[in-house]
């Protein structure tokens, strides 16, 4: 078994680790926080359902401060007419639609006017869904992802936050997976290579500090 401040050590000698920080103006990204993947019999896990919990002072906050919110959920067409291969895959996404219960935000976090809903059909918030030029159109430097799953759409949402140069904080108290080994081991691999990971209290201090 190898010891985890092995890994670490590692890590650190080679340099990864380090903090691209706050930029100047924060967007929340709230990932796939819809009842299909907060319900741990359909799509989700049994932590997301706290996770969600915890979002909902850090999306209050946001609201409050009038900076940039996005909400995304997967929607797949009626007809299957864009079925891909994430469908292949994982077949019962075919049932996320338009209308679809498990395919609304959750109540708790439902979005108002003015907050861009993304409707996607892959893991990446950024796919083929024209977020990074509304991000850019508003001034945003800085990604805060919440959402499900670590391992999935967090992450694919996280990789493509900083290639498209964002600054990439997850809030990793407000993120969820179906298991507790897939998380731990993405949000360790996201804080070595793509993003500052930290909890929410700790990000809400630094961003009235930013």
């Amino acid at each position: 078994m190898v010891d985890e401040n092995d890994e670490n050590d590692v890590y650190r000698k080679q340099n990864f680790g380090n903090l691209s920080g706050i930029g100047k103006r924060c967007a929340l990204i709230l990932v796939d926080f819809v009842n299909g993947f907060v319900d741990a019999e359909q799509f989700g896990g049994p932590h997301i359902a706290a996770a969600v919990q915890t979002t909902i002072p850090l999306l209050a906050a946001f609201r409050k401060a009038g900076l940039p919110v996005v909400h995304t959920r997967v929607v797949f067409a009626d007809d299957d007419a864009n079925k891909n291969v994430f469908c292949i895959k994982v077949p019962p996404l075919l049932q996320l639609t338009e209308h679809a219960h498990g395919s609304q935000t959750v109540p708790e976090l439902a979005p108002v006017q003015g907050e861009l809903i993304v409707r996607k059909t892959s893991a990446s918030a950024f796919f083929s869904t024209g977020l990074s030029e509304w991000l850019h159109l508003r001034g945003v430097d800085t990604a805060v992802i919440v959402g499900c799953t670590t391992s999935g759409c967090i992450r694919a949402t996280v990789v493509d936050a900083m290639q498209f140069n964002f600054s990439t904080i997850v809030i990793e108290d407000c993120v969820g997976d179906r298991a507790l080994g897939p998380h731990h081991a993405n949000l360790f691999d996201m804080r070595q290579k793509y993003a500052d990971v930290m909890t929410r209290d700790v990000f809400l201090s630094a961003l009235m500090k930013a």
